[in-house]
């Protein structure tokens, strides 16, 4: 990053699974750079859903580097995600129009249920696994008619708590849209719901979010948790990574019990 910015840059790594996401500083000019961040960034920071963005630079082997502002504040705690703020920015998210265009326009199809349940199902031919994955491709198949919806909008994917930058200004920002996908907005609020929101809190959280609560959200919801988990699951295995796998067989298990 050194030839790009110049030696009167400080540059540090900022961490994250990728390595290509680090920190400059000069004097009391500072930046966050990452190089091949999603395409439309800029459309999400003229919406004000992501930091500033300062610039775009295009290198020689066809590499993006992106340059937003760096903001002073704070991932949001998992308390925090019951704020109103959060269902407020989501919803924003997922009724916006240019979001939308732009992600098709970048060949971002529409994720299927029928194909995400193929692909699942193609991953569990080969090896045995737990009776909780087997229940859960027997539910995934169950309830595939009444998933597809024709509503598509931008998903972000990933609700972790960590991707929710509170700046000490108070402006709340959702980052990290590497996962980003065209789909049904049940995939974001029932992560958010699930993990985060306590069930009795449901109606009021989904209220700030603008919608109320029905059988069908519900059935989408929990449609898209197992399939993750069991996804997950499947990832873990692979690298052989036995406690993380059988958490996932437990969180499976929690999530059929509320609906075998």
């Amino acid at each position: 990053m050194e030839h790009i910015l110049g030696k009167e840059w400080t540059i540090a790594s900022a961490g994250g699974s990728t390595g290509e996401a680090y920190y400059a500083q000069r004097e009391k000019k500072r930046l966050f750079l990452k190089r091949n961040s999603s395409p439309f960034i800029a459309v999400l920071s003229a919406q004000g859903i992501v930091p500033k963005l300062v610039w775009t630079k295009r290198l020689e082997n066809g590499d993006v580097i992106t340059a937003q502002q760096w903001l002073e504040g704070r991932e949001l705690t998992p308390e925090e995600m019951k704020h109103p703020k959060v269902a407020k920015l989501l919803s924003k998210i997922h009724h916006s129009s240019e979001l939308l265009d732009m992600l098709l326009r970048i060949d971002k199809k529409p994720l299927q249920p029928d194909q995400l349940y193929s692909n699942l199902k193609n991953r569990l031919r080969t090896d045995f696994y737990p009776i909780e994955l087997h229940q859960s491709l027997k539910y995934l198949e169950r309830q595939l008619p009444f998933i597809d919806i024709n509503t598509k909008v931008v998903c972000h994917c990933d609700m972790n708590h960590n991707n929710w930058l509170l700046s000490n200004s108070g402006q709340l920002y959702l980052i990290d849209w590497d996962s980003a996908k065209v789909g049904d907005p049940a995939i974001d609020i029932g992560m958010i719901l699930y993990w985060y929101i306590p069930e009795n809190e449901w109606d009021e959280w989904l209220e700030c979010y603008g919608i109320s609560q029905n059988g069908n959200l519900l059935t989408r919801m929990y449609w898209y948790l197992i399939l993750e988990i069991a996804r997950y699951y499947v990832w873990h295995r692979e690298r052989e990574e036995c406690k993380e796998a059988e958490q996932r067989v437990h969180e499976l298990r929690r999530l059929l019990s509320k609906n075998l």
